[in-house]
């Protein structure tokens, strides 16, 4: 009897890591533009202001060119969400008039790097950052907004 009920506590725990796979994954952030190593990335939730964003970066030719034909998932920050409004002064990014990033006209390797979108964030969309000066993320327009359609979900950093 207490084999039974082992097997059946058992494959319920199964089910419900299964479960649980599912929707949640870690990420290795392998750049410097965060101040975290390991995320655990939670699926099917849209991010709120200041959390973190993982998501695809896309198929940009500059994107394509500095991560390969398969970009790992970005993890960001979502400074910008649906109906916020993105502007620049000068080199400066702000969203909702607050600085948030700063433009630089090139890559470390020479190549242009052309400003992101400007006006109100669209619904579904985030504009997705990191303050460190050579983050590559919506500030630029290879990545721009990141919407619904590359979203992977919301991280929580773990180391």
């Amino acid at each position: 009897m207490i084999a039974i009920g082992v097997i059946l506590a058992g494959g319920l725990a199964f089910q419900n890591l299964s479960r649980w796979s599912e929707t949640h994954a870690f990420l290795i952030n392998q750049s410097e533009s965060l101040p975290n190593w390991a995320f655990l990335v939670e699926a099917g939730r849209f991010p709120k202001r200041g959390e973190y964003v993982v998501f695809n970066p896309g198929r940009d030719p500059l994107v394509l060119k500095y991560f390969g034909e398969k970009p790992s998932a970005f993890a960001k920050v979502a400074y910008g969400v649906p109906g916020d409004v993105v502007s620049r002064s000068g080199a400066d990014v702000l969203v909702n008039g607050h600085k948030i990033a700063r433009l630089k006209p090139v890559t470390r390797k020479g190549d242009p790097l052309p400003p992101g979108p400007l006006g109100k964030i669209p619904q579904g969309c985030v504009y997705a950052g990191s303050d460190h000066e050579d983050g590559f993320d919506s500030r630029y327009a290879a990545i721009g907004f990141v919407c619904r359609d590359r979203l992977a979900g919301v991280g929580r950093p773990i180391l």
